[in-house]
């Protein structure tokens, strides 16, 4: 059995108000799943700016407070996919910019806890959502 190989990765949740950022990831893994923005840490990087410039690059959003909330390993042998992840997710507070979806999202916008549960959203998303909204404003 091959030893496949892990990669480091981030994503961040941002807050604004009672709502939270997702993009409808455009690319594997997770394609066409709503997930919080990321994706790869590129050397020299740490794990903040990392999840700093994805937010910029998928979204061209800007946000404060960076904090890491949890750490998930992402299997990507369910997909096909040629690698693993560890992925560390971010939560962070909104500061500016308007929401654009570009580079791996298809869309990206800010959702209330009840218009999540209506959509395909990928791994521990709602879970994490829940943690940071607190059921503000359900």
């Amino acid at each position: 059995m091959e030893t496949r190989r892990t990669i480091p990765a981030v994503s961040v949740a941002v807050v604004r108000g009672n709502t939270v950022l997702l993009v409808k990831r455009a690319r594997p893994p997770s394609q066409g799943l709503y997930a919080f923005p990321g994706g790869k840490v590129e050397a020299g990087e740490t794990l903040e700016e990392a999840a700093a410039r994805e937010l910029l690059e998928e979204t061209a959003l800007r946000a404060d407070g960076y904090r890491p909330l949890r750490e998930i390993h992402i299997d990507g042998s369910d997909e096909n996919h040629p690698v693993d992840y560890r992925l560390t997710v971010f939560g962070a507070t909104y500061a500016d910019g308007e929401a654009m979806a570009s580079d791996d999202a298809e869309t990206a916008a800010f959702y209330t806890l009840s218009e999540m549960r209506t959509l395909p959203l990928a791994g521990s998303v709602f879970a994490v959502a829940n943690e940071l909204l607190g059921n503000a404003g359900e």
